[in-house]
């Protein structure tokens, strides 16, 4: 099930996101600019269109992976190559990029 996550995830839809894979991750679209993000997609893309849905731009989007047993993020998805915006690569290659990307997912994921 794909939840679009504004505010910090309840128990419940962090355990509906998992329904996918299990508790070994959820497949993310974090946008950026809203500090926002949507999960619990089979794809990435799923995710990206449910954001590009609720008024998100593409180019504010990025592809992550939540691992809520170990709380990583993991930055590699298909959804993240775009050479015109310097990222050539399934990883998201800026450094301060990657840190926005964290910063929001582990404010609305990571539940103590």
């Amino acid at each position: 099930m794909i939840l679009i996550i504004r505010e910090p995830a309840t128990p419940e839809q962090l355990t509906q996101m998992c329904e996918v894979f299990g508790e070994t991750f959820i497949k993310l679209a974090v946008d950026v600019d809203r500090e926002i993000l949507a999960g619990g997609g089979e794809l990435h893309a799923d995710c990206e269109a449910a954001l590009l849905e609720a008024g998100s731009q593409q180019q504010a989007i990025w592809g992550a992976d939540w691992y809520p047993l170990d709380h990583q993020v993991g930055f590699e998805s298909l959804v993240n190559i775009r050479p015109r915006q310097n990222n050539r690569t399934l990883e998201v290659q800026d450094p301060e990029l990657r840190k926005r990307i964290e910063q929001i997912t582990r404010r609305l994921l990571e539940v103590t």
